[in-house]
């Protein structure tokens, strides 16, 4: 009985290990869709700008600068939201003003490691925010059972870099106003 009970221990425990990991770098990411030239920038993050990006993510935002590369009309973001309990850091890329990729560059959380496959992240591709009203994307996205709140998270992050690439000068119609 006892070494059925450690085989069930065992395998239990390697699928919730399963799902933590790192699984590309940040360099890696940025290699993927930039050339080696391009320089990392820097968005100030003003207190208007804070006001939109807690909207978005609901909750508390104390960052001063964010960190991106920006190319011709795209940009690369890697951002980070809590899931259940761990942050997910996840690399998104905007080319004009439409998602490109979304790629898990780390999960934490010991479940919901679901949505790091490409079955999940393709839904985000050619997404972007819609017109009018609040920041939101303009599509949805399918749900994963068991993984809700790393759901959640990915489209917090997808809608907050379509937001940033606005603010930037890599955003193809600069100037173009969207209403909250």
């Amino acid at each position: 009985m006892k070494t059925v009970f450690a085989i069930i221990l065992l395998v239990a425990s390697s699928v919730c290990l399963a799902q933590k990991g790192q699984f590309i770098t940040e360099a890696e990411f940025q290699a993927r869709f930039f050339s080696a030239d391009v320089q990392q920038q820097t968005l100030w993050v003003n207190k208007h700008l804070k006001s939109d990006i807690e909207g978005i993510l609901n909750r508390r935002f104390t960052t001063l600068r964010i960190r991106y590369w920006g190319e011709n009309t795209r940009t690369a973001w890697i951002l980070e939201e809590i899931g259940k309990e761990l942050p997910i850091t996840v690399g998104v890329v905007i080319e004009d003003d439409k998602i490109y990729e979304v790629s898990i560059l780390e999960y934490r959380e010991s479940r919901g490691g679901e949505v790091r496959y490409p079955f999940f992240t393709r839904q985000f591709q050619q997404l972007k925010l819609q017109e009018v009203g609040p920041y939101r994307l303009d599509k949805s996205i399918d749900g994963i059972t068991g993984a809700t709140l790393s759901v959640r998270a990915l489209k917090k992050i997808a809608t907050l870099a379509l937001f940033l690439h606005r603010q930037t000068p890599f955003y193809p119609l600069l100037g173009k106003s969207m209403g909250s």
